[in-house]
């Protein structure tokens, strides 16, 4: 509305202003650097923009989550939760034909009981960290995503799907899914429908599973990380401080009664109320160009 300021001019155009313009060749999506951790099971590569992208690289484990993949994780988000550049980040694999396979089972099944406790609170203090991450996040599935995998591609805010299966089949293994599948998943698709998934350990492909709701974009095969560049670039155009409140409103407020919830918008209304860039936004629509957004 007239309140907010939008419309052509901060370049929303039709919907979210998606489309073959913003190509892969696009400046905002160039390289600037790139690091590997984990041992080489975690490459992180930083793009002009502030869009950042995490690739899991663990391929004779198809990506399951091992101590050392964990903690390289662990730490990148720790990282990026403090980065003052980061404006977007999108997690992805470079295995062909899978996300994540979840917990490493071989390492679990050498695992004296007493480790297997503080394993899986790292799992799911881990996935806890990615959902919290201020920024917006953009999980890329091309492949399996299976039990962890999935809990892990829950914990995004959106995810993007090209090609494999998803699903929760901890229940076959005599167990339940223990990094947040019980309760993220009831908050996508509803609580009838993800037990129906978790009693049955039933997966999914990604037409069912965006019509369910678990993925927020079903794409052809191998489009999905140029799909998640693109929304990735419009989300890097918005104001950073706007993307940061928007999205802690959303996950505070889905969580309390309506009444609280509107007490949450406006305490994050007022964060953005003193920033230059809301200035620079009102400035840009008035005078019919571009803004340039600083985050502060």
């Amino acid at each position: 509305g007239s309140g907010l300021g939008l419309g052509s001019g901060l370049g929303l155009g039709s919907g979210l202003g998606l489309g073959p313009a913003l190509g892969l060749c696009s400046p905002a999506l160039r390289g600037l650097a790139a690091r590997a951790a984990a041992g080489g099971e975690l490459e992180v590569e930083e793009h002009d923009g502030g869009v950042v992208v995490v690739t899991m690289n663990r391929p004779r484990a198809k990506n399951a989550l091992g101590k050392a993949l964990l903690q390289g994780l662990a730490d990148e988000v720790e990282a990026l939760r403090f980065s003052p550049t980061a404006r977007c980040v999108i997690l992805q694999s470079a295995v062909q034909g899978v996300f994540c396979a979840g917990a490493d089972l071989k390492e679990r099944a050498v695992m004296p009981p007493e480790e297997v406790g503080p394993f899986v609170h790292k799992l799911r203090s881990t996935f806890t960290a990615v959902e919290r991450l201020p920024m917006p996040v953009i999980a890329v599935i091309e492949g399996a995503a299976l039990g962890g995998g999935l809990e892990l591609a829950m914990a995004a805010d959106l995810r993007v799907m090209g090609s494999g299966r998803v699903g929760l089949p901890e229940t076959g293994l005599a167990i339940i899914p223990g990094a947040g599948g019980t309760q993220r998943l009831p908050r996508l698709v509803g609580p009838s429908r993800a037990k129906e998934l978790i009693f049955t350990g039933r997966a999914v492909y990604k037409e069912e599973a965006k019509d369910l709701g678990i993925v927020t974009d079903a794409v052809e095969e191998g489009a999905g990380l140029a799909r998640a560049l693109e929304i990735a670039e419009v989300i890097s155009r918005k104001g950073p401080v706007a993307i940061r409140m928007a999205k802690q409103a959303v996950d505070t407020g889905v969580n309390v009664d309506l009444a609280s919830a509107m007490a949450v918008e406006q305490a994050c209304y007022a964060q953005v109320i003193p920033t230059e860039d809301r200035l620079e936004g009102l400035a840009a629509f008035r005078e019919k160009r571009t803004p340039a957004y600083k985050g502060r």
